[in-house]
Formats: C-alpha cells, structure tokens, sequence
C-alpha cells in the first residue's frame, strides 16, 4: 500500500476531501454520506486515486467499531423527554417493522433476483434499518422541522432499529452456513441478545455518570479518553456475554445523557465530533471496497428492488406497525417516505464476504446500489413531501421539544 507516509498524505487528503464536501452536500440537500462513498470509490481501483482496498474484514472491523460510536453519540444526543411519549410505536417500528420490512424484500427479491428465499431474507435483513442522521442533515439543509412528535419518533426509530438489523444479518448468515438450523432457532438468540445488550447498556449507563463525577481527575483531557474507554468496553462486554454490542452502547448513550456530570456538554461535543471522524473513516473505507464496474450488471433489477423497498415494504411495515397507535394518516405516509438507508446497511453488506456465504458479492453490490438509489431519489423530496403534507414545523427549534 506503500509507506507510511504515503498512507497518512492519503489519508489526510480523503479526510479534508470529505468534510469540504461535507458542506457542498448541505447546499444541495443530499446527505453528506453519498459524497463520502463517491470520494471512497473515486480513490478506490477503478477510480483516479488507484488505491487497491479489498479487505472486507478490516472494513468490518472499521465499520463496527465506528457505528458503535455513532449509536453512542446518537443516544447521548437524545431527549429521554421527547422520546418517551413515543417509545412503543418506534420500538414496534424498530423491532417488528424491521422484520416486515425484510420479509417483504426477501419475497420480492427472490423472485426478482436468482435467490432463494433465505438469501432474500439475508438481503432483506441488511436493507431494513433506517439511517437518522441522513433524513436529517436533508431537512437542515432545506430549513425543515418536523412537527410535534415525528422528529423524536424518526430519531428513535432509526437510532433503534440497527441492533435489530444486526441480529437478523448474523442470524440469517448462520441459517445459510448451517442448513440444519431452522428459523426458530433466532428465537432464544434474539431473547438472549436483546436482554443481555439491553442490561450491559443500561448498567453502563447508570454508572458512567457517578464514575466521572467521582474520579474528579487532574487533567480534563483525560474525560474524552475515560468515555471513550466505556464506549467499547460496553461494546466489547455486551458482545462477549452474547448480548447485542450496538443496541448495550445506544441505550448507554441514552441513559448516561439523562443524568448530570461534570464536562457533559463538552464531552457530547466530543463523541459528535468521533462520531462525524469514524462515519467519514467508515464510508470512506466502504467506498473503496466498491468496484463500479460491478454495479452495472444489478443496475436494473437493483433499481425494481429500490423502488419495492421504498413503494411497498418500507409503507406496508409502518402501516401495519403504526396501526394501533393514534398517529394520522398524514404522519404514517410521511414516516414510510423518510425510511433512507445509511452506514448500517452498507456495513452489513461486508459479513456475508467475511462469512463466505454464496453470492455474497451480488448481495454487497445490491446493498450498495440501494443505499445510493434511496438517499439520490428519497433524500431530495423528504422536505416537499414534508410540507405537501402538512407537516412542517413553524416553531423555533429552540422552543420544540
């Protein structure tokens, strides 16, 4: 890959190339992660920066690590306030709009595409989760705030829905690598993952707090490097007791922010900036793994896939998930339409290559394709749906809780 020193030029380069663009993609209205990727498979092989990269585990490793702190970050940011009056419709959209939402892919996709309905299910289980900070980074672009409880239902749901994701990814790999498993045997795996994540998070949580507030250390560089320690041994701990690492550092991330302790705002601004460095490290990497050559042949059935994910199985899982609650109408469509695809996806895309499971470079450049179609033909129309909808908020943000 060359020296040292050649590594670390790159580096900076693709690093200063991404927060430049960073800004350009506020003007626009598409979310920064686009750019990201381009800029990764621009740099890549088959693009002018002829860097060779094709190491899916690193870029696992990479992409795990950072979306770990990313859910830190996120959780860490949200309002227990805000969310609460609307954590059992985003928890069902999380949880069983998640499921639906893969199930449906899978149908389609096997008929679609030449794989079976398990291979489908594995598809459908990478492209389900949503991505939070891509609806957003749209409306802020565009000057939008959503009405009363969408914004904190959006960030929940999408903030919440990944460890679910993660679980159907692996759990579907092993089905496929393991013929003799059944589908039943997720059951007890989700039980124990969820539970054990849900404990390790919430603990982690409850005394990261009286840990800073106690420690009262010397230096106060010292703090970023104490959270940043919690950080992956919540990850690290959770996934090592056979709990789910992602789900254990978003609750933590939720629970550490509803209490007090000394530097609090300093350190949020701390993990929003680690959580902007490793998302650009990890779309970058992704980018890089990407060969465009290989994108051509999936470009039309890719494109059928795309639109069934965001015409059909994103509004038949909220529909169906949101039926019992009292939320409008208006409110479902507009949450059907915001569903963007993101980081995660695109991570989950890597464990089938790492796995060895057949067909998993058709299944990584689908994955691909359908997080670039969402975010180029989702993205732009998220704030005129927004108001054609009627659903724009006209309270300051600093007034809306």
């Amino acid at each position: 890959m060359g020296s040292l020193e050649s590594i670390l030029i790159y580096a900076s380069l693709l690093l200063i190339v991404a927060v430049v663009a960073s800004k350009e993609s506020s003007s626009l209205g598409i979310p920064s992660l686009l750019f990201f990727i381009v800029i990764g498979a621009l740099a890549g092989s088959e693009g002018p920066g002829d860097i060779a990269f094709w190491d899916p585990p690193l870029a696992q490793k990479i992409g795990t690590i950072a979306l770990a702190f990313i859910l830190f970050s996120g959780g860490l940011d949200t309002s227990w306030q805000s969310i609460r009056p609307v954590l059992v419709p985003g928890l069902g959209l999380s949880t069983i709009g998640v499921a639906l939402t893969a199930a449906a892919v899978a149908a389609f996709a096997s008929l679609v595409f030449d794989l079976t309905l398990l291979e489908g299910f594995l598809l459908g289980s990478i492209v389900s989760s949503t991505d939070a900070a891509a609806v957003f980074s749209v409306l802020r672009s565009k000057g939008v705030r959503l009405k009363e409880r969408l914004q904190p239902l959006l960030e929940f749901e999408s903030g919440s829905n990944d460890p679910m994701a993660v679980f159907l990814t692996i759990g579907f790999i092993q089905i496929l690598l393991e013929p003799d498993k059944t589908l039943l045997a997720l059951v007890p795996l989700f039980f124990q993952q969820m539970i054990i994540g849900a404990l390790v998070g919430y603990l982690s949580g409850r005394l990261l707090p009286g840990v800073i507030n106690r420690l009262h250390l010397e230096y106060d560089g010292l703090y970023p490097v104490l959270t940043t320690a919690a950080v992956l041994l919540t990850y690290g701990g959770a996934a090592s007791l056979g709990g789910n690492g992602f789900l254990a550092v978003y609750l933590c991330g939720i629970v550490t922010g509803t209490r007090e302790f000394i530097h609090k705002r300093s350190l949020s601004r701390f993990h929003d900036g680690i959580a902007w460095l490793v998302q650009i490290a990890m779309f970058l990497s992704l980018g890089l793994l990407v060969f465009p050559s290989q994108l051509i042949p999936v470009i039309g059935r890719g494109t059928l896939v795309a639109i069934f994910l965001m015409l059909v199985a994103r509004p038949l899982s909220v529909l169906i998930c949101l039926s019992p609650s009292r939320i409008s109408v208006r409110e479902k469509l507009l949450i059907a339409w915001v569903g963007l695809r993101g980081a995660v996806p695109i991570i989950l895309a890597t464990f089938p290559l790492v796995a060895g499971v057949e067909k998993a470079y058709l299944v990584f450049n689908l994955v691909f394709f359908i997080v670039v179609s969402s975010v180029l033909l989702q993205g732009p129309l998220i704030p005129y749906i927004a108001r054609y909808l009627d659903l724009e908020s006209t309270i300051p943000d600093s007034q809306q809780e």
